[in-house]
Order: structure tokens, then sequence, then C-alpha cells
């Protein structure tokens, strides 16, 4: 990424200047984090657009069904680091840093997802999250049938390629627009909170 923008290479919207719907809804995640992601910012130049991705991320990476919120951010970590995707592995590693209470996970995940130790589970987890963010079409049953053996329901399973799904498309558009992640990101779940 070049030192050609602030946050997207086709610009973006302040919160200011954003709908009042996506003012509001933007503004409740800022007022909890401390700042606006620049996903938002870049995504609001599509208020239509960002309105569909905001309610199936909450649909997904929300619901308190099935997997913690921790796996679920263990997912995008997984997902958007086989999609060298720099955006989505620094902020939602800091979104799993802070889930999980450890300051390693999310670039042990994001630089070798087969080599970190993880549980059984989330072995499970990443290894299905791979495959179908890397190579959908090999997919089997055999597949399937080892993510049950780890104790994955059948919502649990399609939660997760739902949630590749979603953020191998998160991890392209954020190439595209060669989104820059926020400062604010990178110390996140690495120091103790003032």
């Amino acid at each position: 990424m070049g030192d050609t923008h602030e946050v997207s290479r086709f610009g973006h919207v302040e919160l200011a200047d954003m709908p009042d719907d996506l003012r509001e809804r933007i503004g409740a995640i800022a007022e909890k984090s401390g700042f606006v992601p620049n996903v938002f910012r870049a995504l609001a130049r599509r208020p239509r657009e960002l309105r569909a991705f905001l309610d199936y991320h909450d649909a997904l990476m929300e619901s308190n069904d099935g997997l913690s919120k921790a796996e679920r951010e263990l997912i995008v970590v997984a997902t958007s680091g086989a999609n060298s995707c720099t955006y989505c592995v620094v902020a939602h590693g800091a979104i799993l840093r802070v889930r999980t209470k450890d300051p390693e996970i999310a670039d042990r995940v994001a630089i070798n997802p087969f080599g970190v130790a993880l549980s059984p589970r989330e072995r499970a987890i990443v290894d299905l999250a791979l495959l179908i963010g890397t190579d959908s079409a090999a997919l089997t049953d055999a597949e399937l049938d080892d993510a049950r053996l780890a104790g994955l329901s059948e919502d649990e399973i399609w939660d997760i390629g739902a949630i590749t799904a979603l953020f191998a498309m998160s991890n392209r558009l954020a190439h595209l627009t060669a989104l820059r992640p926020n400062p604010e990101f990178f110390l996140m779940g690495r120091l103790p909170r003032p």
C-alpha cells in the first residue's frame, strides 16, 4: 500500500457525513472502541452496500449461538491471513487478542495457521476455514466429518463457512481499496488498558 491516501484509494466518508442511520450505527462502534474503523469510512461511499455488509456481519459475528465470539474472530484471522489481507488481519487480530486475552494468538494464526498450537476444536475450525477460504472446491464430506468429530455442530460448521465466505469477500474489497488499518488496532490486546 502506497502513501497516496489516508484510508482507501477510492476515498472515504467521515462519520459526520454519513446518512443518519449509518452515523448512529457506526457511532455506537466508535464510542465503544474510541475510533471509527476505516472499513466503515471506506464502505460508507456506498451506503446501501455498507448496510448490507453490516447486517450480514452482525448476523454472523454477533451471534451468541454455537461458536464463541473468539472462535468467530479466529476464523476471520485465519481466512484473512491466507488471503494476505493486512487490514482484516490487523483489525480482527486486535479483536481476537482482546477476546482471548492472548497477545500472540492473532500473529501466530495469521502467519502460520498450520503450526500454531490450538485446541482440537480450534484446530478443526481453522482447518475447515482455511480449506473453504483457499480451495472450497476441494471440500468433501470427509472434512465435514472431521469437523463433526471435533465436536462442531451442523450450525457451527455452517457458520464457519459463512464467516469464511464473508471475509473472503471483505479481504478482496480491502485489496481493491488498498484499505489502511487504523493505527489504534496495532496495540489493542497487546498492552493492558489504562
